[in-house]
């Protein structure tokens, strides 16, 4: 079984359909989808077909089950209940903020009651329903496809420990000396092909 939980996609569903029709146990069921017996017990609970007019028809059905979840997940999906929030994550994309940048800056503003964080403002760009907004082409890489999760590989080490600032000389802490100051490059959005670059320190200019 993986560690890693993913949903339950169709071929699953339509395996589970016709396990269920041939009346075999769930902790069975489960043990041949690789999941655990308390995710089958979910989507039977939660993805059954129930028809009150019809009682004789209620039941499970892979498709049905699979239009059900589909939709369930469109209508939790945060930028679409808070339709504020969707308008200002658009804004700072087209701003070439990054989802980090967004999320982490809602946070410590607190903008917004509602928390969202980086992993939601990626589904919300790659999603079917809002992909013809194109606010892929904002991000830094411009990709159109998202890459696979097994892709997604974090950069190591990216400095030595020779170079860790924790090791830096007492008489840097000074600050008597040229080079010592700390200085904070920040370049915003180009403007008539030119870059306006602010440099920031503790009360000094570099």
């Amino acid at each position: 079984m993986s560690l890693c939980y993913s949903q339950l996609t169709l071929p699953d569903r339509r395996r589970l359909f016709h396990l269920r029709e041939r009346k075999v146990p769930v902790s069975e069921i489960a043990h041949q989808l690789g999941r655990h017996r308390s995710t089958i017990y979910r989507e039977l609970k939660r993805n059954t077909f129930q028809d009150h007019d019809f009682p004789e028809y209620s039941g499970y059905y892979s498709g049905i089950a699979n239009d059900m979840s589909k939709e369930r997940r469109r209508r939790l999906r945060k930028l679409r209940r808070h339709p504020h929030l969707r308008d200002l994550v658009i804004d700072r994309l087209k701003a070439r903020w990054s989802p980090e940048q967004i999320a982490g800056r809602l946070l410590a503003d607190g903008v917004s009651p509602v928390r969202i964080c980086p992993e939601t403002i990626y589904r919300f760009i790659y999603c079917k329903e809002d992909y013809p907004l194109g606010l892929y082409q904002h991000l830094p890489e411009h990709r159109a496809r998202r890459r696979p999760r097994h892709a997604r590989r974090r950069h190591g080490q990216r400095f030595s420990p020779e170079l860790n600032i924790l090791r830096r000389p007492d008489v840097v802490a000074d600050r008597k000396q040229f080079g010592h100051w700390e200085c904070d490059p920040i370049q915003f959005r180009k403007k008539f092909g030119k870059a306006n670059v602010t440099s920031s320190s503790n009360g000094h200019d570099c």
